[in-house]
């Protein structure tokens, strides 16, 4: 898949609003959000990345990756016990959540369309080990909506108080962020690159 096609619309409109924000979009004026068309991949991943950095979270998952024989797909997760996902270095909980999410079929055929992004957060947080952050992972990366603001995000906050000060406390954070809208996950985006030497991937 390509990036959305709203990305440079949004980064032109980021610029122009948030000079902060312009100086850290021309620093990655060739990278772009990779979209994932895998509700199961990106549900996974960010599940294995809960609570944990971004390095930690790529190394648990190409661990897991090796188990699954290359792949995390839902026939290779199917084939392999809680125990045999745990070598990865997932803890108890998250094994049995990422073997869980397998066998909830019925959210892999929701229309997620028409649902707004309160709406699909609510029924995502129905699925065992799914809470808002991880949602919300699923709703930047796989439903490409444009303005969503994972404040709970470990490396948004990090990247957050960097650029516009470090004492800054959740609620003066989320006043900076009001000037993105709508396109707040494409901010996301930006500051996490910022953070870290690698594109973040859910």
């Amino acid at each position: 898949m390509s990036a959305p096609e709203w990305w440079k619309r949004a980064c032109d409109e980021l610029r122009t609003g948030d000079p902060v924000l312009a100086a850290i979009i021309d620093r990655f004026p060739e990278e772009r959000l990779e979209p994932r068309a895998d509700a199961f991949f990106t549900l996974a991943r960010a599940i294995a990345g809960q609570q944990i950095s971004v390095k930690a979270a790529q190394t648990v998952w190409g661990r897991l990756e090796a188990i699954c024989g290359g792949a995390v797909t839902v026939e290779a997760v199917l084939a392999r016990s809680v125990e045999q996902l745990r070598p990865a270095g997932l803890s108890q909980r998250k094994a049995e959540y990422v073997r869980g999410l397998v066998q909830d079929r019925e959210v892999w055929d929701i229309d997620w369309e028409p649902l707004g992004n309160e709406a699909a957060i609510a029924r995502l947080c129905q699925l065992r080990g799914v809470g808002r952050w991880t949602a919300e992972m699923f709703l930047i990366f796989h439903l490409l909506r444009p303005d969503v603001l994972p404040l709970d995000d470990m490396g948004l906050v990090a990247a957050m108080r960097r650029v516009y000060g470090k004492a800054l406390e959740t609620e003066e954070l989320r006043e900076i962020s009001a000037v993105w809208q709508p396109w707040r996950s494409v901010a996301t985006w930006y500051l996490w690159r910022s953070l870290d030497p690698e594109p973040v991937e859910y």
